[in-house]
């Protein structure tokens, strides 16, 4: 839409096939996995419930994919109180309670009665959206990230709700967009722009950073993007309560006239639905009007990276970019954002123009590095080093604080601990970083026991075996990014 309320939509059609970024398969295929309805917490059972409570939108999935211009005026009788209940289930059991105060255990003693009178008030439009509760969490750079802790009836709602509108919005998504989606994961995301490094001629990347994007979207903007594909008022509704709620903190309440609560559960679709417009349509656009040669992008919520191979192009979509994020409120971090040579050329180009390595660039917690082994190119991916020195903080404190509980419970504790970090970051390429991550926690774990008294001497060679009996050995837990990238979007 421009600014004087017309469509600020584009029609563009396929790639040609010059052009078409290997990180953008999904546009044009489908993946082997993946659904368009709300993932499931970890562990819980897929059932009869579930099943018939996805189904129940199969015709909206149907109606959004076959026709691109639908508008949806009847989508709140599909917040029922199955979904309410799917919902509810979730959530995570341990989270902290919003400005009510009312814990998912408390909730949960009267459920589906509390269910009953919550889907009771959002048919009839007597529900009510509470303020959000103000938390600041430490970010890896040592500042302090705001989030937006909602009340329990809110997130089961919001949950929902999004449940819904992902059946809509599934099937207008492009397939660089990664960020939040049902089926897709960070992992995703990363084979994907290894993979279109890999098969594109990519020799500069464009490291993005939109600055304070949660906080400066534009709610009319958003609104008016929702209303392309949204007609029921109802919902439109619902989301216009979550966004002009406010926020209480130290008991004050603050009204907020730009952005979308970072931390709420409708927040991720939200952010989609915006960039959808105003980047991802846009960013399809450019490239078949105006590049010369390959481009590649591959974003994550408000995260992305692009790639180019000429580096004219790279500097003419960044200013074109930043002149079309102005239109929107939002504004590339002048800091954060900068275009780098990168590639499979860059490491010779640089090499004949005279000392230096190519620089390197940060996405989603991996420091992505040109690598040569063997006379052959490939990305190297290493632990980003303000993450891995933020969770090495976090754990070294947390065991601190735990060093008096008995020696089984601690060593329960940082095995998840390691192994949740060893599924996320134990990648080809980076066995030291992740090997080095659970010697620190040996480190860290050895000192905390030897201060549970002046007394105690824990001599290495008892504290390699407590290591050797809690923690998990480093070994690599994922495949190689463009043989999982290809296995995922078969030709």
């Amino acid at each position: 839409m421009n600014g004087h309320g017309q469509s600020d939509r584009f029609v563009v059609p396929a790639n040609p096939p010059n052009k078409a970024a290997a990180a953008e398969a999904g546009e044009e295929r489908k993946r082997t996995t993946g659904n368009t309805d709300s993932e499931t917490r970890s562990g819980r059972r897929a059932g009869e419930k579930e099943e018939s409570v996805s189904s129940d939108l199969d015709r909206v999935r149907q109606v959004a994919a076959k026709d691109k211009d639908a508008r949806f005026t009847a989508l709140l009788h599909h917040v029922s109180v199955p979904r309410l209940m799917m919902a509810f289930e979730d959530l995570n059991p341990r989270a902290a309670p919003g400005v009510d105060g009312v814990t998912w255990q408390e909730y949960e003693r009267d459920l589906v009665a509390n269910l009953r009178d919550l889907h009771g008030r959002v048919q009839s439009g007597r529900y009510r959206a509470s303020p959000s509760r103000r938390v600041y969490i430490p970010k890896a750079d040592g500042r302090q990230r705001p989030l937006a802790i909602a009340s329990l009836e809110d997130k089961i709602v919001q949950r929902a709700v999004t449940g819904v509108l992902n059946a809509v919005y599934e099937a207008d998504f492009l397939g660089f967009s990664y960020g939040f989606r049902p089926g897709r994961s960070p992992h995703d995301a990363l084979d994907a722009l290894t993979a279109g490094i890999y098969r594109k001629k990519v020799s500069w990347v464009l490291d993005a950073d939109i600055r304070d994007f949660f906080g400066s979207l534009d709610r009319e903007w958003l609104m008016k993007f929702l209303r392309h594909r949204i007609a029921d008022e109802r919902i439109l509704r619902l989301i216009s309560k979550w966004l002009a709620a406010g926020v209480i903190e130290d008991g004050q309440l603050s009204e907020t006239e730009h952005g979308t609560p970072q931390g709420a559960s409708i927040s991720p679709l939200l952010a989609n639905v915006y960039l959808h417009y105003v980047l991802d349509l846009w960013t399809k656009w450019w490239r078949k009007q105006h590049a010369r040669g390959d481009v590649i992008i591959v974003r994550f919520a408000d995260d992305f990276v692009a790639g180019f191979q000429y580096q004219d192009d790279a500097e003419k979509f960044w200013a074109d970019l930043r002149e079309r994020f102005a239109k929107f409120s939002l504004e590339l971090h002048p800091d954060k954002t900068r275009l780098i040579e990168f590639g499979r050329y860059a490491v010779p180009r640089r090499k004949a123009r005279g000392p230096g390595k190519p620089e390197t660039f940060s996405f989603l917690g991996f420091t992505h590095i040109c690598a040569v082994t063997g006379g052959r190119f490939w990305v190297r991916r290493v632990t980003d080093g303000k993450r891995l020195r933020a969770k090495l903080k976090q754990v070294k404190t947390e065991i601190m604080r735990r060093r008096h509980l008995p020696v089984p419970g601690q060593g329960r504790w940082l095995a998840s601990v390691v192994t949740g970090h060893q599924n996320y970051y134990a990648v080809h390429g980076n066995y030291e970083a992740v090997s080095f991550f659970r010697y620190e926690v040996t480190r860290h774990w050895h000192r905390a026991l030897k201060r549970r008294s002046q007394k105690n001497r824990l001599p290495w060679d008892r504290m390699n075996r407590l290591a050797k009996r809690w923690l998990p050995r480093t070994r690599i837990t994922h495949p190689y990014p463009e043989q999982r990238f290809a296995a995922s979007h078969p030709w």
